[in-house]
């Protein structure tokens, strides 16, 4: 008896065993299938990059304009750092991408889909109002994950310190000033001045963007603050709501920095992805 219940036990763990596999064959075979159906993303080759800046805010408009955030003191000290090559988005995840993932992972649309639908002719716009937990889901369901701050960093500004995708000069992003849609989230790809020396696009304006790192100070940073830590995601890039003091150059530089609960939502925050090889 002993004997026959062994023998028992032995096949219903073989069983276990077998199904597991077989769930997690077709898991990443699914995650593979959706990689390769994937909208195009762009090699950012192995090797160093300058990360950060050592810039001051002189003349204390953080101040004067009411930011309870000093301006550029969480980018110091400028310092270099080298990463292994790894693929990013070519651009910002869209509403019709999403809207795949939201039906077939059963998941919560954005708020401003109506009845789970995208509003019309906005198939194109990349998603916003997701917060850091969707966006990882995301990624993850695409066989991908969310970007680190520095290859986010390293893939909007190359390796030659510059402060904006396309340059130095602010005044090129302002050539779409006169557009009737200045301001606004677009289409992605829109502003076709704007991609990174990689070819990366909408990496100022448009929307913001999640990285997977937590708030931190970088290494020999004089710098403190009580929000570093485990507390608050970063997301980059400049959002398309050019209102107020938003309409700085300051957002829309390369090694900005800004963060939030990774539970927060905001209607210009969206996210790309980015995938090891």
């Amino acid at each position: 008896m002993k004997i026959q219940v062994s023998y028992i036990y032995v096949i219903f763990v073989f069983f276990l065993v077998t199904l597991s596999s077989c769930s997690l064959m077709r898991s990443s075979a699914s995650a593979s299938s959706r990689l390769s159906s994937s909208p195009p993303m762009v090699l950012i080759p192995e090797g160093p990059f300058i990360r950060g800046s050592n810039k001051i805010d002189k003349f204390q408009q953080a101040k004067e304009l009411g930011s309870k955030k000093p301006w550029y003191k969480d980018e110091a000290p400028q310092h270099e750092i080298s990463l292994p090559r790894f693929y990013i988005d070519q651009f910002e995840v869209t509403n019709a991408e999403y809207k795949l993932f939201i039906d077939a992972d059963h998941w919560r649309a954005p708020s401003y889909f109506i009845k789970h639908m995208i509003p019309s002719g906005q198939e194109n716009f990349p998603v916003s109002n997701i917060n850091w937990y969707e966006a990882d889901r995301y990624c993850h369901w695409k066989g991908k994950r969310p970007p680190t701050e520095a290859e986010w960093e390293k893939a909007a500004r190359g390796t030659d310190g510059r402060e904006f995708p396309w340059g130095d000069n602010f005044e090129t992003i302002k050539k779409a000033a006169n557009d009737k849609q200045s301001g606004d989230i677009v289409p992605v790809g829109s502003f076709e001045e704007g991609k990174s020396p990689y070819g990366v696009m909408d990496m100022a304006g448009n929307v913001w963007e999640w990285t997977s790192d937590w708030y931190q100070a970088y290494p020999n940073a004089t710098f403190q603050t009580p929000l570093f830590g485990e507390k608050q995601k970063v997301f980059r890039g400049g959002g398309g709501g050019r209102v107020g003091h938003y309409i700085l150059p300051l957002f829309y530089r390369t090694s900005y920095r800004s963060s939030v609960p990774p539970e927060i939502a905001f209607a210009d925050l969206g996210f790309r992805c980015a995938v090891s090889p």
